[in-house]
């Protein structure tokens, strides 16, 4: 059975994307949608294996058993969406709510790029091969997990909600979920991504009194608030240090820090200062730094900083750290995806360095090497939404049914 035999089944792999969509699974919340993985898998003669994460949560693996002596090939995707469709801004979106439809060639709903598509795209896959009458040598991983997003818990933030950051994945890997190698199909506009940055997230705490504003005249400088301000200025002039750094670049990308949040004081009661706000960074690091060497070093900032600032109790606490991930580019599996994606998109993938985490990282660590590789990021239209086009994942489908009769061989 060649290659060119496989047949994509657009209208199932519509359906299957849609009921995906119909299931919300915001970081928390992803049973419902682990159920439905099971029934999929099912239906097509998968061996499930159900795995119980923390209540409300599960990772659901389908395998489909190969005949033996072939490479084993792990399609993994995360369950939850990076939005809930009931944020203020979002509620009114069409495309951001758990309902699919169809308009112009292109499916919205929620989750739908990020990443409930690749999902369907895997089960597409399997059925198109079964459909063929292929049977492989290696076995057919399709792992369905939890918690990818990037967030954790800090602060007064706590739950299963706040719990991503590769929980779900980190959980697979410890519970039999392993292949010879993985591919990731979060979106990337069918690019090969070779490598991605990780994070490291970093709260710097500034200290200073809780006072009353009738007795605050002439204690300006003792608001916390205040202070952050000056340490924040200060921190701006540390960035491009960090960014322009080469230890820091990775093919052709450098590194990259955002200040995501400040919190410092009662908006119920203003009448006070605060005792401390925080300024909390997201720094980027490649994946050839250690993350010990990243904490190491922006810590020294902050110790900087202290030093720079001794009335204001300045410290820092690393609260994150998600490395990054790569692949050499002549691995076997870069090179079926090359082949799979010329031969039906008629034309060599392009390669990209991403500065987003994906699961790669944990997969990567456990001796899992990992392509990401997927479709469009679906950008939301201002009007409409979240979406992909059809077109788009058909194809996508094909190429990953085309990777697995590589990497797994034909029996």
């Amino acid at each position: 059975m060649g290659a060119t035999d496989v047949l994509i089944d657009r209208d199932r792999l519509v359906e299957t994307s849609s009921r995906m969509i119909g299931i919300h699974s915001f970081t928390g919340d992803e049973e419902g949608m682990a159920r439905l993985m099971v029934e999929l898998f099912e239906a097509r003669g998968l061996r499930v294996q159900w795995q119980q994460v923390e209540d409300g949560r599960a990772n659901a693996l389908g395998t489909w058993k190969g005949a033996g002596g072939g490479a084993s090939l792990m399609f993994n995707g995360h369950m939850d969406t990076s939005y809930s469709g009931r944020e203020p801004w979002l509620k009114n979106v069409r495309g951001f709510q758990p309902s699919a439809f169809v308009q112009d060639g292109r499916l919205y709903g929620l989750g739908i790029s990020n990443m409930k598509g690749a999902l369907a795209c895997y089960v597409e896959a399997v059925s198109a091969l079964q459909d063929a009458g292929v049977r492989l040598r290696g076995d057919v991983l399709v792992a369905a997990v939890c918690g990818e997003i990037e967030k954790t818990q800090q602060g007064e933030a706590q739950g299963a909600q706040y719990r991503g950051y590769a929980a779900g994945t980190r959980y697979l890997v410890t519970h039999g979920g392993v292949a010879h190698m993985c591919l990731l199909g979060e979106p990337t506009e069918g690019k090969v991504v070779l490598g991605h940055f990780g994070a490291l997230w970093l709260r710097v705490r500034v200290h200073g009194n809780f006072i009353h504003t009738a007795f605050s005249e002439g204690r300006r400088s003792e608001n916390s608030i205040l202070r952050a301000h000056e340490v924040l200025e200060a921190i701006l002039e540390w960035i491009p240090s960090w960014e322009e750094d080469p230890s820091n670049a990775y093919r052709g990308a450098n590194a990259i820090v955002n200040v995501g949040a400040v919190e410092g004081g009662f908006g119920w009661r203003v009448s006070r200062t605060p005792h401390h706000t925080d300024l909390f960074l997201d720094v980027r690091v490649p994946p050839t730094k250690p993350m010990s060497v990243a904490r190491g070093e922006v810590l020294d900032m902050v110790r900087g900083l202290a030093e720079r600032f001794p009335e204001y109790g300045v410290e820092g606490e690393v609260y994150v750290t998600a490395p990054g991930a790569e692949i050499e580019e002549g691995h076997p599996l870069v090179g079926a995806i090359d082949e799979a994606h010329e031969e039906v998109f008629g034309e060599q993938p392009g390669r990209d360095v991403t500065r987003w985490f994906s699961d790669a990282s944990v997969l990567t660590r456990y001796g899992i090497p990992t392509v990401n590789y997927g479709t469009s990021t679906g950008l939301m239209d201002v009007e409409l939404g979240e979406n992909l086009e059809v077109d788009g994942l058909v194809r996508t489908a094909e190429v990953y049914a085309r990777v697995a009769m590589r990497v797994c061989e034909v029996a």
